[in-house]
């Protein structure tokens, strides 16, 4: 990484320049730097307004970038330790659909955890490309996937040698991670592409001490979410890639769907995000390591809870954990981990990022205080006082469901297709997604064999209060099945 490379931020610098100009806005968008809609921009602020602009030339263009946003680019590429980086403004999402899109056509086979995203599966709806799951690990006491063993990844590839990419997640929603250089090694042996999910994986690429990050494992492509950990605003996401991709077709293939109106806002808060990172990353991610472990080791004391960490660590399953993650499981204490979450928010004033079936997730970064670390462990000591159950009976006790894929979920999702009742639904072909938000893991996904556990799995999680998605059905009482095959 050249430091006095990363000192500078071309898009950040742009707009100040900009803002300077006081120039005249014959051009979209209409609320002309805040003075078309005063109450937002009391809301929000006139700074903000007065650079939510359009594309123009000084500003460079998102689609076709020339100038300032193409030396961000390049200087992200650096900070990164990849060969090429763009910037997202669609979410993550569009990152994973963007790599997986960019190396698979309709009837590729791609390898990847039945844990992946639903951005995941929805490109292979749009693409026509085909899973070929690998089941990861499961641990059974905590209820909850794992990652990919490396000689289940070797037994897919030998089994699927026509197979054009493997996705790999780094890390889990959880903080799991697989082996991601041996994974690397072999598929690329083997002519294989690796496209890593590493929506929760940004401060890998600049603390110290944590698992490998997509790029110094060799990956050709990985979806970074800047705005879960690094710091920049709500949907706006990097795009690596490695040797061996062409970047020019995989800007191409981000056009088809990603925004021509490129948002200035979440262009330059990626820009600052990463020049913040790269000069100050190493201090900042120590001091979110610092925070979770001592969260981590204070809820271990109170009993009942388990906020696990690199203890689980086997080499196999569980390569590598992120230190950085506050995973909690809560089934010891008689609360599903959706309670904890409803009761943290009613009860104490306390957001957390999700709560499953088993656990909980709490997000935690330097941007935290020692007193509000200290706010929630008190907060679920009451809670395990007041609302713990000794009796653990009737909780549902895993998270994952190995699936059974019986058609390509492009073809599923534009069947022909008819609603039932979700009880009446067990031996049919979903035609839809099913999921909790978050995290956006499909239960279902189409193409899949719905069985009676998964239909128990969700009416649990809907009677725990978990948020369910993905359905034509906004209640979530009705599933499309596939009509015919």
């Amino acid at each position: 990484m050249n430091l006095l490379l990363q000192q500078k931020a071309p898009i950040f610098e742009a707009l100040k320049r900009h803002k300077g100009n006081r120039v005249v806005p014959f051009d979209v968008p209409g609320h002309k730097g805040g003075r078309g809609n005063k109450e937002l921009t009391e809301f929000l602020g006139e700074n903000c307004m007065k650079v939510d602009v359009n594309s123009m030339k000084p500003l460079d263009n998102l689609c076709h970038p020339t100038s300032v946003i193409r030396e961000a680019e390049q200087i992200a590429a650096d900070a990164f330790g990849a060969e090429a980086a763009f910037f997202i403004v669609n979410g993550t999402t569009a990152a994973v659909q963007g790599m997986i899109m960019s190396v698979c056509k309709t009837g590729d086979k791609v390898i990847m955890p039945r844990n992946v995203h639903r951005s995941a599966i929805n490109a292979l709806v749009v693409c026509g490309a085909v899973p070929v799951y690998v089941n990861p690990g499961v641990n059974k006491e905590l209820g909850i996937p794992l990652g990919m063993s490396l000689e289940e990844v070797k037994k897919a590839i030998l089994e699927n040698p026509e197979a054009k990419a493997i996705l790999v997640n780094n890390p889990t929603y959880y903080g799991i991670c697989s082996d991601l250089r041996g994974i690397v090694s072999f598929a690329h042996e083997h002519n294989v592409k690796v496209l890593v999910d590493e929506a929760h994986g940004t401060h890998f690429y600049f603390g110290e001490n944590m698992p490998v990050s997509a790029m110094a494992a060799g990956a050709d492509m990985a979806a970074v979410s800047m705005h879960k950990t690094g710091g920049s605003l709500t949907q706006s996401s990097f795009l690596l890639c490695g040797e061996g991709i062409n970047p020019q077709h995989v800007r191409q293939v981000l056009n088809l769907t990603q925004t021509t109106s490129g948002s200035y806002l979440l262009l330059v808060s990626l820009d600052v995000a990463r020049k913040n990172l790269s000069l100050n990353g190493k201090e900042i991610f120590a001091k979110t390591v610092e925070y979770a472990e001592y969260a981590r080791q204070e809820i271990n004391k109170l009993g009942g809870y388990y906020a696990f960490g690199n203890e689980l660590i086997d080499y196999d399953c569980i390569f590598d954990f992120d230190p950085t993650k506050l995973s909690v499981h809560t089934r010891n204490v008689g609360l599903a981990g959706i309670e904890v979450y409803d009761l943290l928010r009613d009860e104490y004033g306390i957001q957390i990022e999700f709560g499953d079936i088993s656990n909980f997730l709490a997000i935690i970064s330097a941007g935290d205080r020692a007193m509000e670390i200290e706010r929630l462990i008190a907060s679920l000591s009451e809670i395990k006082r007041l609302y713990g159950k000794n009796d653990k009976s009737g909780m549902f006790d895993h998270e994952y469901i190995n699936p059974e894929v019986v058609i390509a979920p492009q073809q599923a999702f534009y069947s022909d297709k008819k609603s039932l009742l979700i009880k009446k639904s067990v031996g049919q072909i979903c035609g839809e997604f099913v999921m909790c938000y978050p995290p956006g893991i499909p239960i279902l996904a189409p193409g899949e064999r719905i069985t009676e556990d998964i239909v128990n799995y969700i009416l649990y999680a809907k009677e725990k209060g978990c948020l369910l998605t993905g359905t034509e059905d906004m209640a979530v009482n009705n599933i499309n099945i596939v009509e015919r095959v």
